[in-house]
């Protein structure tokens, strides 16, 4: 069994156990690897929310491609399809698994920020943030975006189709058209009444002419997302410079308030690479990407936490799911505080995922009230200022497996709903730099770790993990869209299937239940009435939600080697084998 995580060390070993500094930007592994697959698996499966997605993924697979050829294939039909939460001109993170050699990958294409902005971009002329809304559709939204780039370099590691082969199934739903999906429909009205129509390309594209706007069943093309795909198809790099490069930097100047972002930040982006962040759980390994998202690192503390309790005897129960949203509303409050990225600030991931540190943050729960006034803990010396960044629901998620047993898990967006609501070449620009904090420093003048930098990439919420039985063969992928309540979404499918025996698509269609700040929010349809009033008798402040925006797609390896898959109901999503 090839079994190495965190630098190293045992499953059952403790972080501090495994050496260096507990203050570290970044946690230390040498090796994220499991076990290799012995037995290359007959067939793969795709998870994804969109069936054109799901199909184009399949047929890659079918056509000898790895899960990585399928990704660029769900991604670049995703980008048409369902624009209003990811595409070609946004940011991902992807982990893969190597069943070949059994290591763990994460791949970062997080956007970056443009190399002349100051730490008071989100700032007025009177000192204070702009209204959230108007930092989104401005042009100082816009970071470089990072997502093909980065599916490029991982396309180079593991790709098996020519590049350009993964481009068909975009190109040509573009030119021939599909039809606009109910969700897609309901989104570009109710955006209608925001800045959808402000700028002419979006308005041409998304409204009739008569200003009404598209309709579920309407057929779409996009010429000019089929050229972009073209362009890209033969030069991996065209997002960054040429044409598509200068079409992005075109419209992120245009009125109102322009933005900086520029030809030479576009050419100089790179994605990154590490080792993925594992972290023990019971019988299971658990392994996702490393700061600036901050979802691995809250999950992982989340289910770190709850390895201090008797889930499994808890079970989906008022006391379940008290506990649950205890130990949420902690690893929130240190993902708020401590997260950003590591290029610029000192993360404490180490610590943070400390065994000690964990199992003294769930001493603190009581089984009859609820916690008051979380606060970050303090896991090393230092503090930075208050976190101020506003966080709202977006993204796309997919699951793939291939015939020899890679997986791929990838979170991909363009931030908020329709991204800054500016299009360029058929497709939508991200508002990513409005996931910094919008206040460069808290009240007490300290700095936040998460305050906008020049080249800085932003936090992130996304928390794509792959999941592996602890002789480390792969168990099951999964993670979720919807903003900073993914880190709760995808812990919650967690604990569905390994201590609650749920089946992919029972997971995803849990419940969902999101504790931060001080509040739960819960799906009140999803929910005995006689749970909702006890967490309220504990203390809890109850938001009754009609309904959550996850969109969680899972893969689960059976026992017999084939696969199962789960799709939210909450989106349009489906899995389909090979």
């Amino acid at each position: 069994m090839k079994y190495i995580l965190l630098a190293s060390c045992a499953l059952a070993l403790s972080l501090t156990a495994c050496g260096g500094d507990a203050n570290q930007k970044t946690l230390s592994i040498e090796h994220a690897q499991m076990a290799p697959a012995v037995n290359p698996y007959a067939k793969g499966m795709v998870v994804a929310a969109n069936p054109h997605a799901v199909e184009a993924g399949v047929a890659a697979l079918r056509a000898g491609g790895s899960a990585v050829d399928a990704a660029i294939a769900v991604q670049t039909v995703l980008g048409l399809v369902e624009p209003q939460s990811s595409g070609i001109a946004g940011g991902a993170f992807m982990v893969f698994y190597d069943a070949k050699t059994g290591k763990v990958t994460a791949y970062n294409g997080r956007e970056k920020a443009p190399a002349t902005i100051s730490e008071d971009l989100f700032l007025g002329d009177d000192g204070q943030p702009l209204r959230y809304f108007d930092g989104i559709v401005s042009g100082k939204s816009t970071g470089v975006p990072g997502v093909m780039a980065m599916l490029n370099m991982a396309h180079q590691d593991h790709g098996k189709l020519p590049w350009a082969d993964n481009f068909s199934a975009g190109i040509k739903l573009a030119e021939d058209g599909f039809a606009v999906s109910p969700r897609m429909a309901g989104l570009v009205e109710r955006a209608g009444g925001l800045a959808l129509k402000v700028q002419p390309a979006a308005r041409a594209y998304f409204f009739h002419e008569d200003g009404t706007p598209l309709k579920a069943g309407d057929i779409r093309d996009n010429k000019l997302y089929a050229k972009s795909l073209r362009l890209l198809a033969k030069n991996p790099r065209a997002m960054n410079e040429g044409p598509i490069a200068e079409a992005i930097v075109a419209a992120v100047h245009e009125e109102p308030r322009p933005g900086v972002l520029s030809l030479a930040d576009m050419a100089a982006y790179q994605p990154q690479k590490t080792e993925a962040l594992c972290s023990p759980y019971r019988d299971y390994v658990l392994c996702g990407a490393m700061p600036p998202s901050s979802g691995g690192i809250a999950v992982q503390s989340i289910m770190g936490q709850l390895a201090n309790f008797d889930m499994k005897s808890l079970g989906p129960s008022l006391d379940g799911w008290h506990v649950f949203a205890e130990v949420s509303e902690m690893a929130y409050a240190d993902r708020d505080l401590f997260v950003a990225d590591p290029d610029f600030v000192e993360v404490p991931t180490r610590a943070l995922l400390n065994p000690d540190y964990l199992k003294s943050r769930a001493a603190r729960v009581s089984m009859d009230s609820s916690l008051k006034d979380v606060k970050a803990g303090d896991p090393v010396n230092f503090k930075p200022g208050q976190d101020a960044t506003p966080d709202v629901p977006g993204t796309s998620h997919f699951s793939i497996v291939d015939k020899w047993g890679n997986v791929v898990s990838m979170t991909t967006t363009v931030e908020s709903l329709f991204g800054s609501q500016r299009m360029a070449g058929g497709f939508m620009l991200n508002n990513q730099l409005t996931d910094f904090s919008f206040r460069p420093r808290d009240d007490a003048g300290n700095l936040i770790a998460n305050r906008p930098g020049p080249g800085k990439r932003p936090r992130s919420s996304m928390a794509p993990h792959i999941v592996f039985h602890k002789d480390g063969t792969f168990a099951f992928a999964t993670g979720s869209p919807g903003g900073s309540s993914i880190i709760a979404y995808t812990a919650k499918t967690m604990i569905a299937m390994i201590d609650w025996g749920m089946s992919p698509q029972q997971a995803a269609s849990l419940v969902n239940v999101i504790s931060r700040n001080g509040l739960v929010r819960l799906e009140e349809a999803g929910l005995d009435p006689a749970i909702i009033s006890g967490l309220e008798a504990k203390g809890h402040k109850i938001i009754r939600s009609k309904g959550e925006i996850s969109g969680l797609h899972i893969i689960k390896r059976k026992a017999d080697g084939s696969y199962e898959g789960g799709a939210d109901p909450r989106r349009e999503g489906i899995a389909i084998s090979e």
